[in-house]
């Protein structure tokens, strides 16, 4: 089978091309791993049944809290939690990333007790389609304030480093703060992090690139995930993720993550296993890096296919892994 083949990512080899995708775990309590945190990666990662397991989203900074329950990677403090998870995932076999997020809008004055900022003051859904949006309106990010969140993020790459994680992974979908740069429905900036060009709209994304490998060095594992469309009209399209993708790699990405903009974690009206696939097969034939598909896969012959078919390099699961533990143990 594809989906047990070994794959060469950066510099690492991986056990095969089967991914756990950074679906929230709901189990933290002040950013903080609890014994459920421990216990929800113990359970799934068991057996090395997955190449790449990447930790769910962690927050940069406290005020880019998505909810109540999620981790953090703000403090120095977190370290030793962070590190008994990559723990559990090593010993278990896998490779383990540390995906590192800002919810931007997305956030919440009810438990991060500030207003919430964004790249302009458009509310949007971040997360789930069927979330409700923020009713408060974000804050635009002044240029020194973009400058300073940007060391929040290299801070927390750090902090993965020092807790032993082989590499991270940037978040950049599912209308969460980098998202809502990319995306041009919610990015209405003029300056020089305008909406109105490529190059604005993925400024943010390649100084944190730059910075961010500089932080991990070269031989750790940085991965990407974009939203790479927001079927929309005035959104962003197929087109525009190609070029933001060959631009990433360029900068230093080693594996390119592809799934929903601002339509977030699922397509509607778009069932199907691999229902980003339009997204990743276009930016599989126009770069040299490995690109990871995640949506719909509910049985490891989805994923099977979705290789078949040149879709990606890669597979991802969430939300099955999420419900079925115990999913996949075929691939042991």
């Amino acid at each position: 089978m594809l989906i047990k083949d070994k794959i060469k990512v950066g510099s690492f080899e991986l056990r095969n091309r089967m991914v756990k995708a950074p679906i929230h775990s709901e189990t933290c309590v002040d950013g903080k791993v609890t014994p459920e945190t421990e216990q929800h990666y113990e359970e799934r990662t068991k057996g090395g049944r997955f190449g790449l397991v990447v930790v769910e989203h962690s927050f940069v900074r406290k005020d880019g809290m998505a909810s109540p329950t999620q981790l953090s990677s703000s403090r120095d403090s977190d370290i030793d939690g962070l590190k008994r998870i990559c723990d559990i995932i090593h010993k278990n076999g896998s490779t383990a990333i540390l995906q590192i997020s800002h919810a931007g809008c997305g956030a919440s004055r009810d438990f991060t007790g500030e207003q919430p900022v964004s790249s302009s003051n458009i509310s949007v859904t971040c997360g789930w389609p069927n979330a409700k949006p923020n009713p408060e309106k974000p804050r635009p990010l002044t240029v020194n304030e973009i400058h300073d969140l940007e060391e929040a993020y290299f801070r927390a790459a750090e902090r993965a480093m020092k807790a032993g994680y082989d590499g991270i992974n940037l978040h950049s979908a599912h209308a969460y703060l980098l998202d809502q740069f990319f995306s041009p429905l919610i990015n209405k900036r003029t300056d020089a992090y305008n909406g109105y060009t490529l190059e604005g709209r993925t400024r943010i994304h390649m100084e944190l690139i730059k910075g961010i490998r500089q932080v991990i060095g070269d031989k750790s594992l940085f991965a990407l995930r974009l939203g790479g469309c927001d079927y929309t009209v005035g959104g962003t399209t197929i087109e525009d993720a190609v070029w933001a993708c060959r631009r990433f790699e360029e900068a230093g990405v080693d594996l390119l993550d592809i799934s929903g903009g601002t339509c977030c974690y699922a397509r509607k009206g778009h069932n199907y296993p691999g229902y980003f696939g339009d997204i990743s097969e276009a930016v599989k034939k126009e770069v040299h890096i490995p690109v990871l598909l995640t949506g719909g896969v509910r049985t490891v012959q989805d994923a099977e296919i979705l290789l078949k078919e040149e879709k990606a390099d890669m597979i991802g699961v969430g939300r099955i892994i999420t419900a079925k533990p115990d999913w996949g143990m075929e691939l042991i």
